[in-house]
């Protein structure tokens, strides 16, 4: 249990970060009045599953540390 949620958590990061940078970058500016306007076509849901599959990482260590603490 233990190193199937560290493999999770490192799995996590590294999928977070990759699509995070990904979706901030797909990012479209404009000019309304002589102001910039950004606007996000990014798909978040590659970021919403890497930062799932974190939680899940992180809860697996926290229960694999408390059931071999018993």
């Amino acid at each position: 249990m233990r190193i199937a949620g560290i493999v999770l958590v490192i799995l996590g990061i590294i999928g977070a970060l990759i699509f995070g940078i990904q979706a901030t970058q797909d990012t479209e500016t404009f000019s309304f009045l002589g102001v910039n306007i950004g606007v996000s076509s990014a798909n978040w849901t590659p970021v919403i599953i890497s930062a799932v599959v974190l939680f899940v990482g992180i809860v697996l260590m926290v229960s694999s540390k408390r059931v071999s603490a018993n």
